[in-house]
């Protein structure tokens, strides 16, 4: 059986690592043969620091197709990368295309995968923010209308799935009984989700010991356990919207002024705030630095007071260590989060931020939380479906 992921952004090679360790830890062998799998960078995020870096804090192994894309419209992006994906299966035939999240990458490999007669597996199936003017919202649901196999990160996400239409709502440890019962398979295969758990949980699991191990990040930036604030924004949502940035870079150098705030700038934040020439207010305690490798961010984001992002995969990690999170959106596909109390969404209004910054209790609880998310084994469940299916 042959199997190729496609990714292409720094939340996809996070969520590839414990899919490949997983096949890795099988050693390659199942009921249909050997499990032969392959990496399709499409080089959607192109910069060191976003890209080959967090390859390195992985482990992950080199990919097997780096197509070079680089930045462009949705449009062109999108196109491009269709076309270059095409010809990579065109030429290595794979019996699965798994696809990761909700961008460009994710929809393109999708798309291509599916014209082409190729079984489609979606990881991280069935979120929804009810918000079609994001452009990850409109890549998630095509994903899914093109996969075969819905891997769901919670039961949520299932229920999302159920509510659209999705024909079979499984159980991956009676998936075969399920599947034949349905009539899925052969020529007639129809989509089906399954809740496998999230594998973001798994490579935090996996990365955070080592980091802890190994990370210098505190002691480098001057930080001390428990008293800063992480800040992350990226979202075009936010950063694409000159009065939104101006407000959450006011937002923290304020916050700035009270305590430290760690402040990893990304790339598009980056270029906004230089294409808008937006100022950062002075500030002694607001720390802009460059994106850090993965493992340096988890242990940034477990020893924080606590963390400020638009970022969905922040959100969850948040969660995981227990740390207070605030979201600088309206809304978020992690309700899960929001519903626990541990996630307060702030909207974009200087006031609702610092209030809620403000009032977070220095002494954050400890501990991981695993809950909705699962058990820390999505990547196993994933690959012992795709075994199941091939049998």
């Amino acid at each position: 059986m042959k199997i190729f992921s496609v990714i292409g952004a720094r939340p996809q090679f996070i969520k590839l690592a414990p899919i490949v360790r997983a096949f890795n830890q099988d050693e390659g062998r199942s009921g249909s043969g050997k499990i032969i799998h392959g990496i399709v960078h499409t080089g959607q995020h192109y910069d060191y620091l976003m890209n080959k870096v967090f390859f390195e804090n992985l482990g992950l192994p080199e990919p097997d197709f780096n197509l070079e894309v680089g930045s462009a419209s949705h449009a062109k992006q999108t196109g491009v990368m269709l076309e270059l994906i095409e010809q990579v299966l065109e030429n290595e035939r794979p019996d699965w295309v798994l696809v990761y999240g909700d961008t460009n990458s994710t929809l393109a490999g999708a798309l291509a995968a599916v014209k082409m007669g190729i079984s489609v597996g979606h990881i991280e199936a069935g979120l929804r923010s009810f918000n079609r003017r994001m452009p990850e919202e409109i890549n998630r649901i095509l994903a899914d209308r093109c996969a075969e196999a819905l891997f769901c990160p919670t039961e949520n996400a299932c229920r999302i799935l159920k509510n659209e239409g999705c024909p079979l709502i499984v159980n991956e440890g009676k998936l075969i009984k399920n599947i034949a019962r349905s009539g899925i398979g052969g020529e007639t295969r129809r989509p089906f989700a399954v809740n496998v758990g999230d594998v973001m949980y798994d490579a935090s699991l996996m990365a955070l010991k080592a980091g802890k191990r190994l990370s210098g990040i505190l002691s480098s930036l001057g930080l001390k356990r428990g008293e800063y604030y992480l800040a992350t924004i990226h979202r075009a949502e936010n950063t694409d919207v000159r009065s939104r940035l101006e407000i959450l870079i006011e937002s923290l150098a304020e916050l700035g002024r009270k305590a430290p705030v760690v402040f990893p700038v990304h790339p598009r934040t980056k270029q906004r705030l230089e294409q808008f020439h937006i100022k950062v207010p002075f500030s002694q305690g607001l720390k802009l630095c460059d994106p850090v490798g993965y493992t340096d961010m988890l242990i940034l984001e477990e020893s924080a007071r606590c963390i400020l992002t638009d970022s969905g995969g922040i959100q969850k990690e948040a969660f995981f260590f227990g740390i207070p999170c605030l979201t600088l959106r309206d809304e978020t596909e992690w309700i899960e989060t929001v519903a626990s109390g541990d996630n307060v969404l702030t909207g974009i209004s200087k006031e609702s931020i610092l209030t809620a910054a403000l009032g977070i209790s220095s002494k954050a609880k400890k501990g991981r939380i695993a809950g909705p998310f699962g058990d820390g084994k999505a990547a196993e469940k994933v690959k012992d479906v795709l075994v199941q299916l091939a049998g």
